[in-house]
C-alpha cells in the first residue's frame, strides 16, 4: 500500500511493522486478534521503554492493516478489533526568541550559519533546506520554487523573498564561484551536508540552549508568522504545512499572548 501510492513515510511504517512482528509473530491470523492481545503489547512496549506516541504509531499502522483488509473485495478482514489509543504528552513548545536566534548564529560553525537564517525565517523541513538546488532559485524574480514530488506532502512551493532571506541567497551565489560544479545552495565545501547534530549540540550548548532542536526553528517561524499579522493560510504555504491541525499545533499560545491580549483589550476597551 505504501509502495503504490509512493508514501514517504515508507521506512518509518516498516520499522512499526517490525516491532508488530516481533511480539504476535508472523503467524498470527487477524481473524484470531484480539483487543486483549493488543492491550498486552502496549504493556510490552511500554516496559521496553518506548513512548506513547510510538505505540500509538505502530497501531495506526496495524488499523491501516485491518482497513485494507476489510475494504478488498471480497473481504480478506470480517471483524476488526479495538484498537485503544495512548494518552500522548502535549507538543513540544521549544521555540527562539531573537536575542537566543542571535546567540545561536553567532556559536554555530560558517557554513551553518546561513541554514539557521534560513530556517528562522522561513520555517522550512531541514531535509527541504539541505536539498535546496539552484535550479529552485528565481533570484531576479524574487522567488524560490519547490517542484511537486520533492517535499514531504508531495505538493510544489512558490515563495517569495524577503530582504533578509535573499540577503543570504546573494551571499551563497557569491560563494558558489568556488564550487561551480556543487548544485546546493547550502553546502560544506562543495559537498551536500549531511547529518550536523554535533556541531549543532555544541553551538546550542554555547548560546545557552542545551535540547534546542533545529525542528524547533520551524515552530518559531509560525509563531512569529502569525504574531506579525500573516494570515494563517499564507503562513502554511510559506512553511509547507498540509493540514491545519499540525499547524496549530505549532502555533503555541504562551503567556505573554495572553499577556499582550489582555492589553490590546484595555487600550482598545470602552473607556471608564
Amino acid at each position: 500500500d505504501y509502495d503504490f501510492r509512493e508514501r514517504k513515510s515508507k521506512r518509518r511504517v516498516g520499522n512499526c511493522i517490525k516491532h508488530l512482528i516481533v511480539f504476535f509473530g508472523e503467524k498470527q491470523r487477524a481473524s484470531s486478534l484480539s483487543t486483549t492481545q493488543i492491550k498486552e503489547y502496549m504493556r510490552d512496549r511500554q516496559s521496553q521503554g518506548a513512548a506513547n506516541g510510538t505505540i500509538n504509531r505502530e497501531l495506526a499502522a496495524l488499523r491501516r492493516m485491518f482497513s485494507l483488509g476489510a475494504n478488498e473485495d471480497p473481504p480478506l478482514v470480517h471483524h476488526v478489533p479495538y484498537l485503544p489509543k495512548m494518552k500522548e504528552a502535549q507538543p513540544r513548545q521549544g521555540f527562539l526568541t531573537h536575542g537566543q536566534y542571535s546567540k545561536l548564529h553567532e556559536a554555530l560553525p560558517d557554513y551553518l550559519k546561513p541554514i539557521l537564517t534560513f530556517a528562522y525565517q522561513t520555517g522550512w523541513r531541514k531535509a527541504e533546506i539541505l536539498g535546496l538546488e539552484w535550479g529552485n532559485i528565481h533570484l531576479k524574480e524574487g522567488f524560490i520554487e519547490l517542484n511537486p514530488g520533492t517535499t514531504k506532502n508531495d505538493e510544489g512551493r512558490k515563495v517569495f523573498l524577503d530582504d533578509l532571506v535573499r540577503k543570504v541567497i546573494t551571499n551563497q551565489l557569491r560563494g558558489r564561484m568556488n564550487y561551480p560544479r556543487c548544485p546546493y545552495v547550502f553546502h560544506r565545501n562543495g559537498h551536500r551536508i549531511g547529518s550536523f547534530r554535533k556541531a549543532w549540540a555544541k553551538a546550542c550548548q554555547e548560546a545557552g540552549l542545551g535540547g534546542l532542536l533545529f525542528h524547533d526553528l520551524r515552530r518559531t517561524a509560525v509563531r512569529d508568522m502569525v504574531r506579525q499579522g500573516i494570515h494563517d493560510k499564507v503562513a502554511m504555504k510559506i512553511t509547507g504545512h498540509k493540514t491545519r491541525s499540525v499547524f496549530d499545533r505549532y502555533n503555541i499560545i504562551s503567556e505573554d499572548d495572553l499577556r499582550a491580549a489582555a492589553q490590546k483589550r484595555s487600550e482598545n476597551g470602552i473607556r471608564s
